[in-house]
């Protein structure tokens, strides 16, 4: 438990209002220091088979204005990449909404000569009948657990296995760790000005939905 509570707190979390290309939407912010150098950092979020080590497997066409598809998951465009700090995408799930928008950057900046500062911003339009049900948390435990990941993968280096980092995302350490990220998004909705009351129910909704029984 002691690991799980080291991770959760080594990241700070932010909820904030955005103002979009397509209307007002929300921005949801994670932000920690990895003890590693800026470039190894950077490699391991945008070197396509290394990010395929510890996130999840993606294909395209890895430039600026480039498309990219992971696996299972979200794909879109590179809108910025500017190596080592900053790397921004189109963030889509499934079929393209008309009034949709999700973006995902990243920034980078060096603190001292062996650790980087990792800021991650996903600002997106989230349907009210979603984000009225679970709130931030639903977007923001997924990105806690990959960010474990890239954690373990820097931390781990060659040694690091996938396989083995799949099946623990499984595991009843993995429910645990995603059950305190819940509650620390829970935190940080109620900081960004969300009702203690209604911050609860929408983490107790997260939480069951990514650790059922829980």
């Amino acid at each position: 438990m002691t690991d799980i509570a080291d991770s959760i707190n080594a990241m700070h979390r932010a909820v904030r209002d955005a103002d979009t290309p397509k209307g007002q939407g929300r921005s949801l912010v994670l932000s920690r220091i990895y003890d590693a150098d800026v470039e190894d950092v950077w490699e391991a979020c945008t070197d396509p088979e290394r990010l395929g080590r510890w996130f999840l497997p993606v294909t395209g066409e890895f430039k600026l204005g480039g498309a990219y598809q992971l696996e299972g998951n979200a794909g879109g465009e590179i809108l910025r990449c500017e190596q080592p700090r900053l790397l921004r995408v189109s963030w889509i799930y499934g079929p393209p909404q008309p009034d949709g928008f999700s973006e995902v950057e990243v920034r980078l900046t060096p603190e001292g000569e062996d650790r980087t500062r990792f800021e991650l911003e996903h600002i997106a339009i989230v349907p009210a009948e979603f984000w009225d049900q679970f709130g931030p948390g639903a977007t923001g435990v997924g990105w806690d657990l990959g960010l474990v990941g890239l954690e373990r993968y820097l931390a781990q280096g060659d040694s690091f296995d996938r396989a083995e980092a799949q099946a623990w995302s499984e595991s009843a350490e993995a429910g645990e760790l995603m059950t305190a990220s819940s509650e620390a998004w829970r935190a940080a909705h109620v900081a960004y000005g969300a009702p203690e009351e209604v911050a609860a129910k929408m983490a107790d909704a997260t939480t069951k939905f990514y650790v059922p029984g829980a």
